[in-house]
């Protein structure tokens, strides 16, 4: 595969946004700018390859804008766990104050400074508490502190429910591009598929060639453990169909291979290629054992599973089952042990 490559919300993350938003405009500039697939000839490959690459990064991208909006999702959900548990503790302070008012009634008629403790506005009440000489101090300080934290927490709900707002936005525009890019690709594949059989059977060789020469490269260490683990899961999954933002077991994308393979291991991989690039050691190509992953391209925008000999399992792209290709298929990034 040279460059030819398949298809393929913390609530302070301000930043996050901005990149997203930047890299789903982007995708929309590059989905636009891909030629219409040329004559089915020597340029066919070529077409196929960038239309491969084009998918695989908007894949990338659609999984990140995923993952984000999980986070966030997640943290909206702790954000209404502690609204909820601050409202249960002003409700019991309004339960024992409601409790003075009625005894302070019974014993010749409620004060009418107190009923501002059942006022709509706690704040109001706190504004003017100087007139309560039977509520002490400590009890106008503890409600002033929890209306405090509710007011808080009430912006935190806030801001992360537009976060999330935003994410999915970003999420369905990156999901646009994907689409665009596979309508493309599409058309690539039949023009692919109009080719001779000799022609065809050139592209997928040329697809499948290594780039470095191996020759002398070993393994110097025996796989075991969890990275052992994680291999056979790989080879458990050999010829399974690439599916868009798939993460097993019946389909993948190169991510979620093997984000799902060293699951099976018991370890947990971030779902990008580009976050699994960080996801541990990382080790020149010449030391790597089988288990480690190897990231592609500048960008690493497409990874696999260095498995021994000189050989990766991976899933392609679209209409490419998971399989063994050369280490060398195309230009790497980084070589990272988990």
């Amino acid at each position: 595969m040279r460059s030819h490559r398949r298809l393929a919300p913390s609530v302070s993350d301000r930043g996050a946004l901005c990149v997203l938003s930047a890299a789903a405009a982007a995708l929309g500039a590059l989905a636009t700018a891909v030629p219409a697939p040329a004559a089915p000839h020597d340029d066919t490959g070529a077409e196929v390859g960038r239309l491969y690459e084009e998918a695989e990064k908007a894949t990338e991208a659609f999984n990140q804008a995923g993952e984000r909006v999980g986070t966030l999702r997640r943290q909206v959900g702790d954000s209404q766990d502690r609204i909820a548990r601050q409202q249960a503790r002003v409700n019991d302070l309004r339960g024992r104050l409601g409790t003075l008012a009625g005894a302070q009634y019974r014993s010749g008629g409620l004060d009418p400074s107190l009923t501002l403790l059942f006022s709509d506005d706690p704040r109001d009440y706190l504004d003017r508490a100087v007139v309560l000489d039977r509520i002490t101090l400590h009890q106008a300080g503890e409600l002033n502190d929890l209306q405090d934290a509710l007011r808080q927490l009430a912006q935190e709900r806030a801001e992360a429910t537009r976060k999330l707002g935003e994410l999915e936005r970003s999420r369905r525009a990156v999901a646009r591009h994907k689409r665009t890019v596979e309508q493309k690709l599409a058309k690539a594949r039949q023009l692919l598929n109009s080719l001779p059989f000799a022609e065809r059977a050139a592209y997928e060789r040329a697809s499948r060639s290594g780039r470095l020469d191996m020759s002398g490269f070993g393994d110097p260490f025996p796989v075991s453990g969890r990275a052992a683990a994680a291999v056979t899961a790989a080879r458990s999954a050999l010829g399974r169909p690439y599916v868009w933002g798939g993460n097993g077991p019946s389909g993948f994308d190169c991510s979620g291979l093997m984000q799902w393979s060293y699951a099976q291991a018991g370890v947990s991989l971030p779902r990008t290629s580009q976050a699994q690039a960080h996801a541990g050691r990382q080790v020149p190509l010449s030391q790597a054992r089988p288990g480690d992953l190897v990231t592609y391209r500048s960008d690493a925008s497409h990874v696999g599973m260095y498995v021994g000999n000189g050989q990766v399992i991976h899933a392609p792209y679209p209409g490419a089952p998971v399989r063994y290709d050369p280490v060398g298929m195309m230009p790497i990034s980084a070589v990272t042990r988990p």
